[in-house]
């Protein structure tokens, strides 16, 4: 089973939840992998620490033009799906936004004259370590500068490999990256806050998670900070409550000193099972 843990806006607590979760499932016997999805900013090996075992590349093709090959047809500017290619037939302008890249090739069958070739280009690289026999981690970091993060999470995600229980970290919003993390999951928690902010965030993940046909639940983190509207709409839109996290100084300072709910105190260990018992259930 593959559950993501997500959410619509930064700093709620999807990373509380996912690394929790996987020391819970650790100690009660389940193989399981953790896939640090956050990218651009992973974190999970902050409170976690294992072996590296494994580490890979990720890279993609980018097209280069030579303008003296360059009959300047415009065909490869009329391929790509991406607007990657600038074309300024006037002025005899031709060049490639490397950033907008998306390696489909479609610009090499577009020249008939050899003027594209290719270079290799690093966006980051993907890391598993391991934490015991039946336990690992695995954290994508892409390069800083990269304009997407994209290929790099699928690239972690393609690390799993046939764990009883796989959880996906994702990252905050619900642009590309959360789509490419989300997409894989069979079940998708989101963990909100009991604020506005948090809220208004909430509504937009749930209304994509629903669009793609995603099922979820939610998880409240810091309950008892603001009001009572997220659990108002929740009740309106018979969204399950999965589960609720106290706002409580002890567990922020557990937290910060980079240490793990579950393991400090037990009782949470017992509420995270009875959480992955329920979304097991989910999935039967």
């Amino acid at each position: 089973m593959k559950i993501a843990i997500a959410s619509g806006k930064g700093g709620t607590g999807k990373t509380l939840v996912s690394t929790n979760l996987f020391y819970s499932a650790q100690q009660a016997g389940i193989s399981v992998a953790l896939a640090d999805c956050d990218a651009e900013e992973p974190n999970v090996a902050e409170f976690i620490q294992g072996e590296i075992v494994h580490s890979e590349i990720v890279s993609q093709n980018i097209p280069v033009i030579d303008v003296n090959a360059c009959v300047f047809c415009g065909k490869c500017h009329e391929y790509c799906n991406y607007h990657a290619i600038v074309y300024l037939p006037p002025s005899g302008f031709i060049q490639v936004v490397e950033e907008l890249c998306h390696d489909c090739g479609a610009c090499l069958v577009a020249c008939k004259y050899g003027a594209i070739t290719e270079k290799i280009k690093q966006l980051g690289q993907v890391r598993t370590m391991a934490v015991n026999d039946q336990a690992k981690i695995i954290e994508g970091s892409a390069n800083v500068g990269v304009y997407s993060p994209v290929p790099v999470i699928r690239q972690t995600i393609r690390e799993l490999n046939g764990e009883s229980l796989s959880i996906l970290d994702s990252p905050p919003g619900i642009s590309c990256p959360f789509i490419a993390t989300v997409e894989k999951a069979d079940y998708v928690v989101l963990v909100t806050e009991p604020t506005p902010f948090g809220v208004n965030d909430l509504k937009l993940s749930a209304a994509t998670l629903k669009h793609l046909g995603k099922p979820f639940g939610v998880i409240v983190n810091r309950a008892g900070l603001g009001n009572r509207d997220v659990y108002e709409w929740l009740g309106q839109n018979e969204i399950p409550l999965l589960m609720e996290i106290p706002f409580d100084k002890e567990i922020a300072r557990i937290y910060s000193e980079g240490r793990l709910l579950a393991e400090v105190i037990p009782a949470y260990r017992i509420q995270f099972m009875k959480l992955l018992d329920h979304l097991k259930c989910q999935k039967a």
